[in-house]
């Protein structure tokens, strides 16, 4: 009923930048929050940052200052400008949205890879 598309990832160099999308679509009647987690090889799924309505981005200390999230409502999208970035943040990066359809749903892209390497 509801799909989220993610795109964007790719290999970068450290200090380099990149900017991750992510289109919510379907019989979506009302999205609350939207955002991004990481997932690392051998760690837990963690919070980066999210948009809880019209609200200011939530972010994970360890990407405050370099990642910015933001959320175009009438596009039903959320982006994640990653600048700076560091080894330690490659991971899978996942988009995430609570959305209303006919209940509250908890949804999850597919997941795009993040690279960090010289």
């Amino acid at each position: 009923q509801v799909q989220l598309v993610e795109s964007g990832g790719g290999l970068v160099q450290p200090g380099g930048s990149l900017r991750l999308s992510c289109a919510a679509s379907g019989s979506i009647f009302s999205i609350r929050s939207m955002g991004w987690y990481r997932q690392a090889p051998g760690k837990q799924r963690e919070l980066v940052a999210n948009i809880i309505s019209v609200g200011s981005p939530n972010y994970a200390d360890s990407v405050k200052g370099r990642f910015t999230c933001s959320r175009d409502n009438a596009k039903n999208t959320v982006y994640l400008q990653m600048n700076s970035l560091k080894p330690e943040d490659t991971a899978v990066y996942y988009c995430n949205a609570q959305v209303l359809v006919t209940t509250w749903g908890n949804y999850w892209g597919q997941g795009t890879q993040v690279t960090v390497s010289s």
